[in-house]
């Protein structure tokens, strides 16, 4: 081969794939075709033959290997490669059938497709390799004119595109039954939309540029019309910006989906419509390099309708909750209804339970206690502690001096009224609940660490733990605030009385929490 010659071989493998992804939509992702063989003449030849190609819209890119092993190196440099031509006889007799195992069995690449090329036939009888090799097809190379050529790369892109679009709906689907049921373990909306931006980018396998809108109106506090709920890549600027006003064309192909409350493709402005059965409708955008085929479009219809039942099913938990939640204030303020004195009290008791139950899983006690549940669910119960005096008679209830023993017996007695109200309407609700932790800690929280307390004389550990904590901060509120009975104290000489009772009164555990809390300024309320 002549110097020029191979010069002019050369500006045809490097200069017309330039020239011919100048001539192609940019927008459009090429197929990518790996050529095999150790002689240039081949690449060249084969170069010239198909670089005009173009099926379903979309050219062709051309990868070259001289050997097995720099094919090898292609591969695993390269994804979704969908034709390789491959040469039989490269630096060994049988360097492309052995490559042909490697990228089957060893590689795990099953839906690339494998033509295999060879100018010894003898070499490798084609009945034998047709049989024991996972290939499309075996040509010599003597037999494979332009046209031929360019039949069997179009058969084999065909047989590729079956191939992925069967692997598309397999993982696809697989991704889907996993992230809906992931949503449907998210309470909370802030939470629910990120995972729907992160379970969109698996199931396409994109990046993490996109956002998530809900359709609102404009209220009085003047929330905008399309309220950023999650964001991600790109975009998460925007959700301290909370406004679309630098993307307009964004906005417009987003109000077109909810308006017309269906899916809009104009890459890339792709933007999915759910609608929830509430009447809450969803706007999700974001960001594929490339548009998206008939497959993964199929797909995010299916996902969307898991959305919009993981989105209901949200919506339905958190009306429970909120019933819940009303139950268990509508109880406390019964409690409080005749001892308007304590009026802020239980509110202090919830914000300071939650954060000296949060302290102390930060400090790594008790975590087998201290639940993802019991987390969210203590604050809350933490203000039916006082529930049984209800059962208090006033003269003692109110009565502005120290009690006697008979009335001191009588007030008493709250904590069991109190635990035995919440435990018989606990029953009515499977697993742990706002009314069951309430009854722990309702007749608990007057037992001591010590085993002296009331009205069971619970020791150590064998008080619920919610109790505990609840033991603490009653008597911290109580001590801090006036009370009938009583003058408020000092804030040194409060915390000088609890930690003299830490293992005696109150669990050592629940103290230091208490006093770390304080002194490092991170109570959640002002004294």
């Amino acid at each position: 081969m002549s110097p020029q010659q191979d010069n002019d071989d050369n500006w045809l493998l490097e200069d017309d794939p330039a020239e011919q992804e100048s001539q192609q939509p940019q927008y459009k992702r090429p197929w990518k075709i790996l050529i095999v063989d150790d002689e240039p003449d081949v690449h060249s030849a084969t170069a010239l033959a198909i670089r005009n190609i173009r099926y379903k819209e979309r050219g062709l890119e051309l990868l070259s290997a001289y050997s097995a092993a720099e094919a090898q190196q292609m591969l695993l440099k390269h994804d979704h490669i969908a034709l390789i031509l491959l040469d039989v006889v490269m630096e060994t007799d049988d360097a492309g059938l052995r490559l042909v195992r490697r990228i089957r069995e060893e590689m795990q690449i099953g839906t690339t497709r494998i033509v295999l090329r060879t100018g010894q036939p003898g070499q490798a009888p084609e009945q034998e390799v047709i049989l024991n090799y996972d290939i499309n097809d075996y040509k010599t190379k003597t037999e494979l004119t332009v046209q031929k050529l360019f039949t069997t790369v179009i058969a084999s892109l065909r047989a590729y595109e079956n191939l992925i679009t069967i692997e598309k709906n397999r993982q696809g689907l697989a991704k889907i039954l996993e992230g809906a049921a992931d949503l449907y373990q998210m309470f909370s909306l802030k939470e629910f939309a990120s995972g729907v931006l992160k379970q969109i980018s698996a199931i396409l396998d994109v990046g993490t540029d996109g956002i998530l809108c809900v359709e609102s109106t404009p209220d009085m506090t003047g929330r905008p019309l399309l309220e950023i709920l999650a964001a991600a890549g790109a975009y998460e600027s925007l959700l301290e910006k909370g406004s679309l006003d630098d993307y307009p064309e964004l906005a417009q192909a987003i109000r077109l989906a909810l308006q017309e409350k269906r899916n809009i493709y104009q890459h890339p402005y792709d933007v999915l419509c759910i609608t929830a059965q509430n009447g809450r409708e969803f706007a999700v955008h974001f960001t594929p390099p490339w548009p998206l085929d008939d497959v993964e479009r199929n797909l995010l219809e299916v996902f969307c309708q898991r959305i919009s039942s993981a989105y209901d099913n949200l919506y339905l938990y958190n009306q429970l909750r909120h019933s819940q939640e009303a139950t268990v204030v509508a109880l406390a303020a019964l409690a409080e209804y005749r001892d308007t004195d304590t009026g802020a009290h239980v509110q202090r008791v919830q914000k300071l339970t939650h954060a000296i139950a949060g302290e102390i899983r930060d400090n790594g006690h008790y975590l087998e206690l201290l639940t993802a549940e019991f987390m969210d669910m203590v604050g809350m119960a933490s203000i039916l502690h006082d529930v049984g005096k209800v059962g208090t008679p006033d003269h003692i209830l109110f009565k502005p001096g120290k009690l006697d023993p008979d009335e001191r017996r009588i007030m008493e007695q709250h904590a069991s009224i109190g635990a035995h109200i919440l435990a018989k309407s606990a029953q009515m609700v499977e697993g742990q609940s706002y009314l069951s932790l309430g009854s722990e800690i309702a007749g608990g929280h007057h037992e001591h660490f010590d085993g002296n307390g009331y009205p069971q004389k619970l020791q150590g550990q064998n008080i619920p733990l919610s109790a505990r904590i609840v033991a603490v901060v009653d008597v911290f509120d109580a001590l801090l605030n006036k009370r009938p009975y009583k003058e408020p104290w000092e804030l040194s000489e409060t915390l000088d009385y609890i930690r003299s009772r830490a293992g005696s009164q109150f669990d050592p555990v629940v103290v230091t929490a208490l006093c770390t809390l304080v002194e490092e300024k991170r109570l959640p309320f002002e004294l």
